[in-house]
């Protein structure tokens, strides 16, 4: 005993359980903090080398000022020239003004120490620069440097001070320095303030997302909803199309899939219908029959005669209900390019193998046409197996063709009684048979339900023409090139 198996969930167990909206925020938000941080790092770097470019400007244009100073040597308050390098320090320093974090350094030997004279920043002025600071500064051959201090990192740039009459020994240095730190602390307080700004950009460049992954993704979740509504019985739900853009085209194309479904799921119906509808009336017959059938040979005989027509009748509708179930396939026709002429005389050669009848073709198209010729030909010999069932032996029956304007047309008139006014806009039905009366009832009126199928399935119609008492025309209208040329009226039957 084999057990069923559960129905298993079609969707990838290794698939991300997250929604789409939240992977398209959680992307979003990814890319720009990405982005911000870019910023930020840059921004940092930026402020940074832009610091440190100030502070060496600065420093060379304290140097050349001093030197500017004292290339000039002179005292204008005394009026005399200046004779030494702590004089000049002084001059010089009471003219400038300093710059945040600045240090203005004039020293001179005082024995076995250095004695120096300065200007510096109030921010900075508790910071001390003592006699191994001094001293560094003094001996150190690149005449520029740094040094740590208290209060970070302090950049120096120095000026050799010679004495008047010339001289190898220095009898004074002028240096200019700063600390970078607080001009860095600046630079800090703004990478803060950009990391605030971006922060309150993310939470907001979040709720945009959000949002607009909603709005994006409201088309889907519709797609999503009305096909949770679709059932076999309900197919009939649509999606609306706004815009031209993906998602318009991903409902454009949900729309047909519908559209394609209904279809097969109405035929199907139409089938199933039509089938109990048909075949519920032979079977009733051969039940009868078989139920009343009593021992006499020729009793026997005469019933499975019965069942066995009733049983052929069945076969011959299962097979034409078949067939119109296959025209709503894709595959159904197999077009092509096809000599109108040799169709239809291979068509009129065929029919006379139907009743002896007094057959004539009375018009040939000429050209081609994209068509597909056994679908066509299988047609036409329906038409021609109607009038068969609606003429006696030796009545005339003409086939004719026609091809102009881009249509092609084939068609058969008879000489039989005609179409009832009554029947002419139902006579292309499935299972109506014309009510004059005359001619066999063999079919199951399926014939020229048939026929319109395959006319339409060439994007063609079918048409009939008819006058109680002088016979009637049947045929179809077909577009001769490839394209939807449905409906065109340019065509004369002969029998029209």
């Amino acid at each position: 005993m084999t057990t069923a198996e559960p129905v298993r969930d079609r969707r990838d167990s290794r698939g991300s359980r997250v929604s789409a909206r939240v992977r398209i925020m959680g992307w979003f938000m990814l890319v720009m903090t990405a982005g911000l941080a870019v910023v930020v790092l840059l921004v940092a770097e930026f402020e940074r080398a832009a610091v440190d470019d100030r502070v060496n400007r600065a420093l060379e244009q304290d140097v050349e000022e001093f030197r500017t100073f004292a290339r000039a040597g002179y005292d204008q308050g005394q009026g005399r020239a200046i004779q030494d390098a702590w004089t000049l320090f002084g001059l010089h320093l009471g003219t400038q003004y300093i710059h945040e974090a600045e240090v203005l350094l004039g020293v001179v030997p005082l024995g076995n120490k250095l004695n120096s004279l300065k200007q510096i920043d109030q921010s900075v002025q508790n910071v001390p620069l003592d006699q191994p600071a001094l001293r560094s500064m003094v001996d150190d051959p690149a005449g520029t440097g740094t040094l740590m201090t208290t209060a970070g990192e302090f950049r120096w740039l120095r000026a050799d001070v010679l004495p008047p009459g010339g001289g190898g020994t220095p009898s004074g240095w002028f240096i200019a320095g700063y600390f970078v730190e607080p001009l860095r602390a600046d630079v800090a307080g703004t990478v803060r303030t950009l990391i605030w700004v971006s922060l309150a950009a993310l939470v907001l460049a979040a709720g945009v997302s959000w949002l607009a992954a909603g709005r994006i993704l409201a088309p889907v979740r519709t797609v999503r909803l009305a096909a949770a509504e679709l059932t076999e019985a309900d197919l009939t739900h649509r999606i609306p199309v706004h815009g031209r853009d993906d998602i318009a085209a991903l409902a454009e194309q949900f729309n047909a899939m519908l559209d394609r479904l209904e279809r097969a799921f109405s035929t199907r119906r139409q089938f199933l219908d039509d089938a109990g509808h048909e075949l519920r009336t032979p079977i009733t017959i051969i039940l009868g029959h078989l139920d009343l059938m009593g021992d006499d040979p020729a009793e026997r005989a005469e019933v499975v005669r019965l069942c066995t027509d009733e049983l052929e009748r069945m076969a011959r509708i299962v097979d034409e209900l078949l067939l119109l179930a296959k025209t709503e396939q894709p595959d159904f026709l197999r077009a092509e390019w096809v000599s109108v002429p040799e169709l239809s005389s291979d068509i009129e050669a065929k029919a006379r193998a139907i009743a002896a009848r007094r057959w004539t073709l009375e018009a040939i198209g000429e050209g081609e046409a994209w068509l597909d010729p056994q679908r066509v030909t299988q047609a036409v010999l329906q038409l021609a197996q109607n009038a068969v069932q609606h003429t006696a032996d030796g009545d005339p029956i003409r086939i004719g063709s026609a091809l102009s304007d881009g249509t092609v047309s084939f068609w058969v008139t008879d000489t039989g009684p005609g179409v009832p006014e009554e029947d002419v806009e139902r006579i292309f039905d499935r299972f109506v048979r014309g009510s004059d009366g005359g001619g066999e009832r063999t079919g199951a009126g399926l014939g020229l339900a048939i026929v319109r199928a395959i006319a339409e399935a060439h994007q063609g119609r079918a048409r009939m023409v008819s006058e109680p008492g002088y016979g009637a025309t049947f045929g179809i209208e077909l577009p001769a090139t490839p394209g939807p040329k449905a409906g065109r009226e340019v065509t004369r039957w002969a029998g029209s």
